[in-house]
């Protein structure tokens, strides 16, 4: 069966709200994530909200009218965020780095593959249909230095992580985009 990768826009990405929240709860149940299978819903809910944020954009993909994976990605807006793991993000690069880095970028918020779809590429095919409207290439991410399949799946295609590890129990590390033009100060320094 043919897997089909499509962009969807914010209007179209809640008809698939049921396969994304399934593919979610089976991929962020398993470790490093150990999410409750009511965080799939959560999430679910939460897209509905996120699809109206400007510049969100999404990718689905599916086999035979079944979601086997999906990311989302919005703009960042211009005054960083406070809230949910933003300001742990600001600390740690300093002002001068969030702004020039990451406000205005184009935010990689989720990706997922159904654990039965992985090892076909489709990661890297969903993470390059949701990037790519990225401005002037400058795109980033947010995810764990525990989640190794999704670290080797960044830096196998290009993304590059910043050098400086964000504070808190979650153990994250930003990532820049393989055409971000922070890319070349990324890997050192404190920036502030």
């Amino acid at each position: 069966m043919t897997t089909e990768v499509r962009t969807v826009q914010a209007g179209a990405v809640i008809r698939y709200v049921g396969g994304i929240r399934d593919v979610y709860a089976s991929a962020f149940s398993a470790p490093p994530w150990h999410e409750d299978p009511a965080g799939a819903d959560l999430y679910a809910e939460r897209l509905a909200r996120d699809a109206l944020r400007p510049g969100f954009t999404a990718a689905v993909a599916a086999a035979g009218g079944t979601v086997t994976g999906f990311a989302t990605a919005w703009i960042t807006p211009e005054v960083f965020p406070a809230d949910r793991s933003y300001g742990q993000v600001a600390e740690a690069l300093g002002p001068g780095r969030t702004r020039a880095w990451l406000c205005g970028a184009l935010e990689v918020n989720e990706l997922a593959v159904a654990p039965e779809a992985h090892g076909g590429g489709l990661g890297a095919a969903l993470l390059d249909a949701v990037t790519g409207p990225a401005p002037g290439g400058r795109c980033w991410l947010l995810t764990s230095v525990r989640a190794e399949a999704a670290l080797r799946l960044y830096e196998r295609t290009g993304w590059q992580r910043v050098g400086t590890p964000v504070p808190g129990k979650a153990a994250l590390v930003v990532l820049l985009g393989p055409r971000h033009p922070g890319r070349e100060e990324a890997g050192g320094g404190d920036g502030r």
